[in-house]
């Protein structure tokens, strides 16, 4: 798609022109469009004529352009210059905010000129737009730490219901070109929402059984494979090893999820997944483009919290939340390990500077916190 005007940035809905080669209508508006900075998808309905039959029924016009904001209909050339000022910056504010629902206008992408160098359909289009209405998800219902959620105020938002028809189009991304940095951002985010989803939908659990059944059944039908939190977990995001109590690895060797696991476990993550109890890290939203960073910043902030790590020097105990002992293989196999790797990723602190002298004097013991397993559930 192209664009005159660098501000205007990515749309995350979709301008859609419905076209015939020649028409100077079609031309007019698409100038326009130009004009605006908007970017555009054009579709020459004589290319594909069941979409244009399709945009037929819809608009009950025979005529070109037709003129889409996502899946308001505009018109045509003279209807939308016509477009008073407030009426079309309207417009212009859906297409860059919302995105686009599952009964968009119909889109033929073979054959379809795409007016954007570096717009793509698919995953991270997808998972940009999954991101962005997650975003206000979180603002809108959690607290402000961010560990409590709002899911009665939550299953009455507008936000939740377009994210659920958002969430519908998962099952045609495509995992397998995606780079370890989109799929660490794009699995991240969608296990945050799975779980919010699964409380809304099976309630909160309550109890070891209710966590497994849980964790082992709420899914997501994702680039035509079924994912459950367990699966995104322990399969994608820690390279296919087994999880807190599981007999087994989630992938087996014929499995073909296990190709879009990543090659090896990924610790910060533990840092970044929110499984619903008081006791998870706080829910944060991901971007590939800077997962790195902002994973190292999620650990630091963890590390900071005594939820997270205590220090006693006077006994000589370093006190650490359960996630440390139940993913151990994941910072190391021993002790001095472990607290290294803590160590090595904290922020510059008094608690730091306790920890070191521990590990120096090669003198403590390490203790696990009580993990609290209630519900994030804002009373």
């Amino acid at each position: 798609m192209e664009t005159d005007s660098e501000s205007s940035g990515r749309l995350t809905g979709r301008v859609t022109v419905y076209t015939i080669v020649g028409c100077t209508h079609c031309l007019r508006a698409k100038s326009r469009l130009k004009d605006l900075g908007l970017p555009f998808c054009e579709v020459d309905v004589n290319e594909h004529s069941a979409v244009g039959q399709k945009i037929r029924e819809l608009t009950g016009r025979s005529s070109v352009p037709q003129i889409f904001f996502n899946n308001i209909h505009v018109g045509g050339n003279d209807d939308f210059q016509k477009l008073p000022a407030e009426e079309l910056q309207r417009l212009i504010n859906i297409v860059k905010e919302e995105p686009l629902l599952l009964d968009a206008p119909p889109l033929q992408v073979e054959g379809s000129k795409e007016h954007d160098g570096d717009h793509k359909e698919g995953a991270a289009e997808l998972s940009e737009a999954l991101r962005r209405l997650i975003l206000k998800l979180y603002a809108d219902h959690l607290s402000a730490d961010g560990k409590f959620v709002d899911y009665k105020a939550m299953a009455k938002s507008q936000t939740f219901e377009k994210y659920c028809e958002l969430a519908i189009q998962l099952q045609r991304v495509e995992l397998e070109i995606m780079s370890r940095e989109e799929k660490l951002a794009f699995f991240i985010n969608i296990y945050n929402t799975l779980v919010i989803h699964g409380h809304m939908k099976m309630g909160s659990p309550k109890n070891m059984w209710q966590r497994y059944r849980f964790f082992n059944y709420v899914s997501y039908l994702i680039g035509g494979a079924v994912f459950t939190l367990q699966d995104i977990e322990n399969g994608i995001l820690r390279g296919n090893r087994k999880g807190v109590a599981q007999l087994m690895r989630p992938f087996s060797k014929g499995d073909p999820r296990l190709q879009i696991a990543l090659p090896d476990a990924e610790p910060l993550i533990h840092f970044a997944l929110n499984c619903g109890a008081k006791g998870c890290p706080p829910i944060k939203t991901y971007t590939a483009k800077d997962i790195d960073n902002q994973l190292r910043t999620a650990a630091e902030a963890f590390l900071e919290n005594d939820d997270g790590c205590k220090i006693n020097s006077a006994k000589g105990e370093v006190q650490l939340s359960q996630i440390f002992k139940w993913y151990k293989v994941d910072f190391g196999d021993t002790d001095e390990k472990l607290l290294q790797w803590i160590l090595n990723h904290m922020g510059n602190s008094p608690k730091k500077k306790e920890l070191d002298a521990l590990i120096q004097a090669a003198s403590y013991t390490v203790l696990y916190l009580p993990y609290d397993w209630s519900t994030n559930r804002k009373d």
